[in-house]
């Protein structure tokens, strides 16, 4: 059987996604947010399961709050509004990483940047959103519209220091076991 081959504008999106750290201050349209959480429910799960809730953080004060809970934060400080993916009780951190992604991937074909974040005080987290017992918020996606300059002046100075590009895929790629050489 032929492989299917994705959409070229599709596969260009995914190979094109970079994180945004830097926003404009203009706020996130409601109906915009809602295809992006959309995206996120859309998501495929482990036996479907949908162990997963989002939480939007949008107003100035709860920003603040929530950026209590994570040590590299400041993406969330800017962001026009955070979606933080909550995991209830049976969910799985593969599925969050794959509801993440999707929501990543939908801003992205909406015109907004998106960050992603771990939540390392996971107490402070809960506590920040009020999470009942057995429910985990430990990661997030920082959201709005790139300030293009911004972001510009920081992917320079990452490169001055040594931070560019992806490992070539030889780098990355095993075959039948870890070291095995690509046939």
């Amino acid at each position: 059987m032929p492989a299917v081959r994705p959409s070229p504008v599709a596969y260009r999106h995914i190979l094109s996604l970079r994180v945004v750290r830097c926003f404009r201050p203009d706020p996130i349209p409601p109906a915009e947010l809602a295809a992006i959480l959309e995206a996120g429910r859309w998501t495929g799960s482990s036996k479907n399961r949908q162990g997963w809730a989002f939480v939007v953080v949008d107003d100035p004060a709860g920003l603040e709050r929530l950026a209590t809970a994570g040590q590299f934060t400041g993406p969330v400080r800017a962001a026009a509004a955070t979606v933080v993916l909550i995991r209830l009780p049976g969910g799985n951190d593969f599925d969050i990483g794959r509801a993440a992604q999707n929501m990543m991937l939908a801003a992205a074909a909406r015109g907004l940047g998106s960050c992603p974040i771990t939540l390392h005080e996971r107490d402070r987290a809960r506590e920040a959103l009020a999470l009942p017992e057995g429910h985990e918020a430990t990661w997030a996606i920082a959201l709005g519209y790139p300030d293009e300059d911004a972001e510009a002046e920081q992917r320079r100075r990452a490169a001055a220091a040594g931070f560019t590009g992806r490992r070539p895929l030889e780098e990355l790629v095993h075959h039948g076991r870890f070291g095995g050489p690509l046939p």
